[in-house]
């Protein structure tokens, strides 16, 4: 069984309008994709370094896709948005170690340690 099940009618349908390979032929086709596929894979990862090298890993905000106000905000808050949960409970860990933990109530950051005074930061959307 594989990760992702190819369709049942899209194996019929290439069955019937293709017809066998003999295994030699097959096997060298194989031999030729998996090289082109392996230059391909090693030039996209060169690509991805040079691009962190360079300053350009979050190309979102280099290429004004991003703005100022979302890149300041934090990415709890972020993902909170995006799924959709103006309410949730936010746990950061680094390692095995809990560093921080706050509540988001109405996409607003609000820590517990100041009962007397919230302090909550305001994001807009």
């Amino acid at each position: 069984m594989s990760l992702f099940p190819q369709p049942r009618w899209l194996r019929r349908w290439i069955r019937r309008r293709m017809n066998p390979l003999p295994v030699d032929r097959a096997a060298l086709w194989k031999g030729r994709i998996s090289l082109l596929y392996s230059i391909l894979a090693w030039n996209a990862l060169g690509w991805v370094g040079y691009m962190i090298f360079t300053g350009r890993n979050d190309w979102a905000k280099y290429y004004g896709y991003k703005t100022e106000e979302e890149d300041k905000m934090p990415q709890a808050v972020r993902f909170a948005k995006q799924l959709n949960l103006p309410n949730a409970h936010v746990m950061k860990y680094s390692g095995f170690k809990k560093t921080d933990e706050y509540d988001l109530k109405d996409n607003e950051v609000v820590r517990k340690g100041d009962q007397s005074k919230e302090v909550s930061t305001e994001v807009s959307e």
